[in-house]
């Protein structure tokens, strides 16, 4: 797989076929998809973007409006698969670029926090754990993050800890600051513009995403279907990753697409 620098977002791209093109969770590279990735290159044109703020696009400082627009042009047209942050980024591509979407796989997302002052919480949080990174480092934030619940079904190996150092600490500053949740339009009452089909994809084990993915796709409407990982929490496609890989290719295959 060949590297390439396009349009402002660093990616790598190989394989040939219907093109995926593929958006990381925050704090995560373009190669922390691990095997997923490369299982789906056998028989895709695969795209893999480092969002901005991290690997290769770390020095892109822009929100999720501005960074969709990027991702489009970087990725191009396809089906878009996008984990939690990237899952985020992934719907503002669908409505910020629509033309670029031919279908849309959402793992552990949601499309914002819509009460306000849950959102202004969130903001501040964020805004704290920027300050953590310029003070602390990425070493010590990175400790922190994935000591999580949250992340706790991860095996070792998707950890991707040296990966994720690749990242800087202004970097993730940045992305928390223009990109986290707090900072986020909600999306709930856009979710009705995305035409093409969408696939809602949680961990049977993280309650709080099942519920989300549920919620967006009645949202989306009768070309959006929700489903779940058995035995997976947050990270579903890291933690059963052939059970994910399973769900997406017969998902890809459905007459729909």
């Amino acid at each position: 797989m060949q590297a390439s620098l396009a349009m402002g977002l660093h990616g790598e791209q190989g394989g040939t076929g219907p093109r995926l093109v593929l958006l990381h969770g925050f704090t995560q590279t373009a190669r922390c998809w691990g095997p997923v990735g490369e299982e789906l290159l056998r028989d895709h044109e695969v795209v893999r973007l480092d969002a901005p703020g991290h690997g290769g696009s770390g020095d892109v400082r822009v929100d999720l409006v501005a960074g969709a627009r990027l991702a489009a042009e970087a990725g191009g047209r396809g089906v878009w698969v996008g984990y939690s942050m990237g899952a985020r980024l992934a719907l503002h591509v669908a409505l910020e670029a629509p033309a670029a979407v031919a279908g849309l796989v959402l793992v552990g997302g949601t499309a914002g926090i819509e009460d306000g002052g849950e959102r202004a919480e969130r903001r501040a949080r964020d805004a704290r754990q920027a300050a953590e990174l310029r003070a602390g480092g990425v070493d010590a934030f990175l400790t922190a993050w994935l000591a999580q619940p949250l992340f706790a079904g991860l095996p070792a190996w998707a950890r991707f800890d040296e990966e994720r150092r690749r990242n800087t600490a202004e970097g993730l500053a940045s992305s928390l600051e223009l990109a986290g949740t707090g900072s986020q339009r909600p999306l709930w009452d856009r979710l009705g513009e995305i035409a093409v089909p969408v696939l809602a994809v949680a961990g049977a084990e993280d309650a709080r995403y099942t519920a989300l993915a549920e919620r967006m796709a009645a949202a989306i409407g009768d070309h959006a279907t929700a489903r779940t990982i058995p035995g997976a929490g947050h990270a579903a496609h890291l933690e059963r990753p052939a059970a994910f890989l399973a769900l997406l290719r017969s998902w890809l295959h459905a007459p729909a697409l």
